[in-house]
């Protein structure tokens, strides 16, 4: 009886192990854009061609914004529309965007004492940016209007590869691995990387992508399912809700995911 239970918990192990997540098809836009940031609630696209960045929503004109003398954005994050935040990394610069793409607010760390090398930076909670300290090695919940930190992380030991945020959390990818933080700056967890280069999170579920696959961990399981991907080149990866988007060949695709 020992026997046969320890076996079921074996097969039951690898079914939850390699679970797939298939996708259904809704529609596909066609766009023309070097970068697409995000796609909210309202169907509303944000994407940039060049310098320029576009804010499209899906009954009006674009509006756009574009800033001449710090040039290409390095990222965008759209995830609170009101406080849109484009960052400059070769000037070490932040500009926070109203809903209207207009200037609300401009952090230069060149400025700042003490002094900050910015590498990578995500969108906080109330006024705040959660940024990595390349000379410290270390995550900062960034109070721009205070111009102080609230919370730091210990030092990361491996390189940044990518940093995304909500209201309540912080994800940082590194080469070794996903860590999450709450916005006091305490660690929750930590996933190995196993060869995952990029990511995307909303309401604390997951989509990872390795360099051949994707996979999908959802704020409820241990456990990564694969996602059975369509054959399209794939240049960017977004995640709304259970919906996922894919941008290739100027062609934004919408799915829906189906999970069990």
């Amino acid at each position: 009886m020992a026997l046969f239970r320890y076996i079921f918990l074996i097969f039951t192990s690898m079914a939850a192990a390699q679970s797939q997540i298939d996708l259904t098809a809704i529609n596909s836009t066609a766009i023309k854009a070097d970068q697409i940031i995000g796609v909210d609630n309202f169907e509303t696209i944000y994407y940039t061609i060049g310098n320029i960045l576009y804010k499209k929503p899906t009954d009006k004109p674009a509006i756009n914004y574009s800033n001449v003398q710090l040039g290409f954005p390095t990222t965008v994050n759209a995830f609170n529309p009101l406080k849109i935040n484009v960052f400059y990394q070769d000037f070490n610069t932040i500009i926070i965007l109203d809903n209207r793409l207009a200037e609300i607010f401009k952090v230069d760390f060149n400025t700042k004492q003490p002094y900050k090398n910015v590498s990578h930076i995500s969108t906080g909670y109330d006024n705040t940016l959660w940024i990595f300290n390349q000379d410290l090695q270390r995550l900062e919940l960034y109070d721009y209007k205070k111009d102080n930190v609230r919370a730091t992380s210990v030092p990361i030991q491996s390189n940044v590869l990518q940093l995304a945020s909500d209201y309540n959390y912080c994800w940082m990818l590194t080469e070794k691995f996903l860590y999450q933080y709450t916005y006091f700056g305490s660690l929750i967890s930590k996933l190995p990387n196993k060869g995952y280069t990029s990511f995307a999170v909303d309401n604390e579920n997951i989509i990872l992508k390795t360099d051949t696959k994707f996979f999908y961990k959802s704020k409820k399981a241990e456990n990564l399912s694969t996602i059975e991907m369509p054959k399209l080149l794939i240049n960017q990866f977004l995640l709304t809700n259970e919906t996922l988007y894919i941008y290739g060949s100027n062609i934004l695709h919408k799915y829906q995911l189906k999970i069990n």
